[in-house]
């Protein structure tokens, strides 16, 4: 029997870079994605980013234009809260588990995602910043043991970076985010369950609540017609 590819498909490549786009505000509110031209900017057929554009439209990242192709879809902020509030649950859930499974793993990996992240904030990256706190919380369901965590988190993933990477664009992502990273990835150290899920928790319900309030002033940005950026196709 052959061994199956980890390696992302096409599909996955040109959501990815369509995604990525997205959050870092090239692709604007109501910014009008066409196949064509998405194809001919990316390198492939049209084939792969018609499926791509399908799913992030299924993810509730785009939706129907006007007689043809498909819109970036204006961010919904009850849609935000209730994502955070499913976050906080899982994230709280993940947390505790972390410090009762994982302590001595995060103790010696833990810092450099702090690190990593900090770096990242510095270099007022979005996609990098993005990236970074994806890592983290991610590494964090890791150390849960409980793989369903990371399956279900995942599920909520991609329109999370939507919301962060327009929090970021217009600069109210918390300045202390690091910190309560720092401070939950303690607790989890010190293998104290009931703190990691109280830092966690409170840490998703600060942000749900700058996220939800600051949607409706955000300004649009302007719409950009096509990536600018290649994707690269592996065989």
């Amino acid at each position: 029997m052959r061994t199956l590819s980890t390696q992302p498909t096409l599909v996955e490549q040109v959501y990815e870079a369509v995604l990525s786009e997205i959050s870092a505000g090239k692709f604007g509110p109501d910014s009008r994605l066409i196949q064509e031209e998405l194809a001919e900017s990316l390198g492939v057929s049209r084939q792969p980013v018609q499926q791509a554009l399908l799913l992030l439209r299924s993810h509730g990242l785009l939706r129907d234009a006007p007689g043809r192709g498909l819109m970036v879809a204006p961010l919904d902020a009850e849609h935000v809260r209730n994502l955070y509030e499913v976050r906080g649950a899982l994230d709280g859930l993940a947390s505790g588990k972390a410090a009762e499974r994982g302590s001595a793993d995060a103790k010696i990996e833990g810092p450099g995602f702090i690190e990593r992240g900090r770096a990242a904030v510095k270099s007022r990256s979005i996609p990098r910043m993005i990236a970074t706190d994806m890592d983290f919380h991610f590494y964090l369901y890791g150390l849960a043991g409980n793989p369903l965590v990371a399956e279900t988190s995942a599920a909520h993933w991609s329109y999370l970076r939507r919301v962060m990477g327009e929090v970021l664009l217009h600069g109210e992502t918390p300045t202390d985010i690091w910190d309560q990273h720092e401070a939950i990835l303690g607790a989890v150290v010190a293998g104290d369950a009931r703190k990691a899920e109280r830092l966690a928790r409170g840490h998703i319900a600060e942000a749900s609540d700058i996220l939800t309030a600051g949607l409706a002033n955000f300004p649009k940005v302007q719409p950009i017609a096509v990536a600018s950026r290649r994707a690269r196709s592996r065989s």
